[in-house]
């Protein structure tokens, strides 16, 4: 019987769909290209690959520009790709407001990778999308965990507070600060705060690096309500106190959150704050094992399989609004 709501593949869209299942990566960029513009039928080649969605983790790596989005993304690749893991990358470069056309300057910072086996690269321009991703990147995501990929990143264009929409898209989302943020941390707090899986602090060999680690584990700590033993408190208040009485009634604090990133007490997710130097290498297999580990945690607690199907039903609301 034929679908009453799936219009029928054309013949160039099934040759499409076969060489894609090859594995042919032209046939991947093709299929991309379709559903990125839009192109009569790209509902049916979706629908139609859709099976072999869900293997692929997918990351999501987001941040203020010019934090390193890129070099991380680029070390994490090369990390995973040691492991013998394949990775695509989707690197969303703004748009001009006056011209609608991007420099794609992420896939330049990432030109090393381009030719390297298991490395997928595709870069795309915002369009005007104001959540840090464009209008199709979950789609596009979607075709390479199709495409038998087993990490997915998704880089976002780096605008700050509002980009919120990687959370919606990928397993584990991943904020990198650099030093040089300053108070930028504080207009954060009410953002990427909530969406946060993992901190890192690039260029961490730059003054500023353990201070700003200590303003997050504060920031964080106060989130939770738990009180940071390691760190100053915040404003000069003195919390040594409450650290005593958690410690007393075996309440652990946030030491665990700014170190392995387990579960804390509630059994909810402890976001670790790591440092790092991207640019050579330096601490990039410790985000790696911390993203590891809050997918190991997603698992066993059962919030992946509820994530993913809260976020397929997001991006369906979208996609209709759309």
């Amino acid at each position: 019987m034929n679908d009453p709501v799936r219009a029928p593949l054309t013949p160039s869209q099934q040759s499409l769909v076969e060489k894609f299942r090859g594995r042919q990566l032209l046939a991947l960029s093709r299929c991309i290209s379709l559903v990125e513009n839009h192109r009569p039928g790209f509902e049916s080649v979706l629908e139609e690959l859709h099976d072999g969605v869900g293997s692929a983790r997918r990351v999501g790596v987001t941040g203020p520009p010019g934090a390193g989005k890129s070099t991380i993304t680029a070390a994490l690749a090369r990390t995973y790709r040691d492991r013998g893991l394949t990775v695509g990358i989707i690197a969303v470069d703004p748009s001009s407001p006056f011209t609608g056309g991007a420099l794609l300057g992420d896939r330049v910072r990432m030109d090393d990778l381009a030719t390297t086996e298991g490395i997928f690269i595709r870069s795309m321009a915002s369009r005007g999308s104001h959540g840090g991703l464009a209008a199709a990147t979950r789609e596009a995501a979607d075709l390479l965990d199709a495409f038998g990929f087993d990490r997915v990143l998704l880089e976002t264009v780096g605008v700050g507070q509002s980009e919120l929409e990687v959370a919606s898209s990928a397993d584990s989302t991943l904020v990198v600060l650099v030093p040089e943020s300053g108070d930028w941390i504080q207009a954060m707090k009410a953002g990427l705060m909530e969406v946060a899986d993992l901190f890192t602090v690039n260029k961490a060999d730059r003054p500023g690096a353990d201070r700003l680690k200590k303003e997050i584990e504060v920031v964080l700590a106060l989130r939770t309500g738990s009180a940071p033993g390691h760190v100053p408190g915040h404003h000069g208040v003195d919390l040594s106190s409450i650290v005593a009485a958690q410690a007393a009634a075996g309440t652990p604090g946030p030491e665990s959150a700014s170190g392995a990133g387990t579960s804390d007490a509630a059994g909810e997710w402890a976001v670790p704050v790591l440092k790092c130097v991207a640019s050579t290498g330096e601490g990039v297999l410790e985000i790696a094992a911390g993203l590891d580990s809050h997918f190991a945690w997603l698992e066993s607690t059962g919030r992946l399989e509820s994530n993913r199907r809260a976020q397929a039903m997001e991006h369906a609301r979208l996609v209709l609004e759309r």
